[in-house]
């Protein structure tokens, strides 16, 4: 597994890792779970990513709806958000998680530990921590072979 770590200590911070994470994942697209509290980064994060990969509409976080779709960019960019179904909701859209995990696209997963080990195997998984300056630390790690090169680009 391979794995990378960044403290980000202000919003600037957390655009130029997006940016550079966007730079990596477009050409192939990307499943990607990210975690951490309320409030961590998880949509700042998925926001500024879109805008590096030319999303034009406005990204917003997909709490009530459970998914927002953006189509404007080169590749398609998927936000889901779990956090409303929690545990019972998950498998009412378990295939429809394996669809965005295939073929070239960008699929944004947050509070995937609801996902209750349903996600794909191949993905990268972002979790979001405070530091103790109030300051947000990315932890990024790859889960099988197919996106080792995108943590491995994110270390240059």
């Amino acid at each position: 597994m391979e794995s990378y770590k960044q403290k980000c200590s202000s919003l600037d911070d957390t655009k130029k890792l997006a940016y550079k994470f966007a730079s990596l994942i477009k050409e192939n697209g990307c499943f990607i779970n990210l975690y951490g509290e309320i409030g961590a980064g998880k949509t700042a994060f998925v926001k500024f990513v879109a805008e590096a990969l030319g999303v034009k509409e406005k990204v917003t976080s997909p709490s009530f709806v459970i998914l927002n779709e953006y189509h404007s960019a080169d590749i398609p960019v998927y936000h889901f958000d779990l956090y409303r179904l929690e545990h019972t909701g998950i498998s009412t859209i378990t295939e429809e998680l394996r669809e965005y995990s295939e073929g070239k696209k960008i699929t944004f997963v947050e509070w995937a530990e609801f996902s209750q080990g349903e996600l794909p195997f191949e993905r990268i998984e972002i979790n979001v921590t405070y530091d103790d300056d109030d300051s947000r630390i990315y932890d990024f790690k790859s889960i099988g072979e197919k996106n080792k090169k995108v943590i491995e680009g994110l270390t240059v």
